[in-house]
């Protein structure tokens, strides 16, 4: 009984990830703003970006999901929930700003859901100072993410603008939270894995 009782409410996070809306505490960053005046070609690139990063956030949730279940540490647990929280929030954040845009989330959700869970599971089983050491890696390659799509947006979309900024000091805080509670520098050959890995779903979500 002890492990269905573990199990249904983690398969509960998974199915409310991937299919249900996301709950947020905070205002959706720049909501108050005006719609910018944008061609349809420029709506629909920036739909696939939030679609991405849509993606990205999908991916977070399972990757914190499987590491805090495989954590030891209390304290290493609350803040990968925390963490996690901020996260879901995130989610919610892509997805109203992709419905604005007239776009749709990601076909492969369910996919990256799944082998993201696969991988934070492994990381924590490695230990809390490599799986902290992957969650800093992670969040700091998502922060050069989050700069170019930054970058990437017409300029006048104030509105896109303001919910990836805010994303991005979010994920700041989780990296440097992971260093604080002692994360291990991951080697190099792991590092170029995830950028590798990160250009596919990149690659992917854009178009599916």
């Amino acid at each position: 009984m002890a492990l269905i009782d573990t199990l249904i409410p983690e398969l509960d996070k998974a199915l409310r990830a991937v299919f249900a809306a996301a709950p947020t505490r905070r205002p959706m960053p720049g909501q108050d703003l005006p719609e910018a005046e944008m061609s349809e070609a420029e709506k629909r690139h920036v739909a696939a970006l939030m679609r991405v990063n849509h993606c990205g956030e999908i991916c977070a949730q399972a990757l914190y999901q499987g590491q805090a279940l495989s954590s030891h540490d209390p304290a290493v647990k609350r803040e990968l929930e925390q963490a996690a929280w901020e996260e879901t929030e995130h989610l919610n954040w892509t997805e109203r700003r992709i419905a604005e845009l007239g776009g749709r989330k990601s076909l492969l959700n369910p996919l990256w859901y799944a082998g993201s869970l696969a991988i934070g599971l492994f990381a924590g089983k490695c230990g809390d100072a490599w799986s902290l050491g992957f969650l800093a890696e992670t969040e700091r390659q998502v922060e050069g993410h989050l700069e170019s799509h930054k970058a990437s947006l017409p300029a006048q979309d104030r509105k896109s603008w303001e919910v990836l900024e805010q994303m991005k000091v979010d994920e700041v805080r989780h990296a440097e939270t992971a260093s604080h509670f002692g994360a291990r520098e991951l080697p190099s050959p792991v590092k170029l894995a995830m950028k590798i890995s990160s250009k596919v779903m990149t690659r992917l979500s854009y178009v599916a």
